[in-house]
């Protein structure tokens, strides 16, 4: 009986064993939580907004008064300007969102020029420091 039993399952194993290797590999697999194009799409979006912040941020710093705001400060520009590109996004979009709020109010006439000078060094500080901690 133990005879006949072991002959039964040997081909019902081999029959299995059969079937798994010749179904395609796919009919397992699930399909991507994230497809391969929304990952594209995302990293796009995230490039251009780390791009716009950045391009805020540097069209802040040179403006004619963050020029004068700096040199009064006696800090050098051009180096605050090169920090801005190793900021990390999150860092970047703050101090974007922070430049473009002070330039609103500026236009708007509730920031003096004082008031500005101040924002403009205390914004170019935080970038060195950030910068210099890393």
């Amino acid at each position: 009986m133990k005879r006949l039993l072991s002959f039964a399952i040997v081909p019902l194993f081999m029959l299995f064993f059969g079937l798994a290797l010749a179904t395609p590999h796919s009919a397992f697999a699930q399909d991507h939580v994230v497809s391969p194009s929304d990952l594209q799409n995302d990293v796009s979006a995230a490039s251009a907004s780390r791009q716009q912040n950045r391009q805020q941020l540097q069209n802040f710093l040179s403006s004619p008064e963050a020029q004068r705001a700096l040199r009064s400060a006696h800090m050098d520009s051009q180096q605050v300007k090169d920090a801005v590109s190793q900021l990390d996004d999150s860092d970047l979009a703050r101090l974007s969102a922070r430049s473009e709020k002070a330039q609103k109010d500026f236009a708007a006439g509730t920031l003096s020029d004082r008031d500005l000078i101040i924002i403009l060094v205390a914004i170019a500080a935080l970038i060195l420091i950030i910068v210099a901690v890393r």
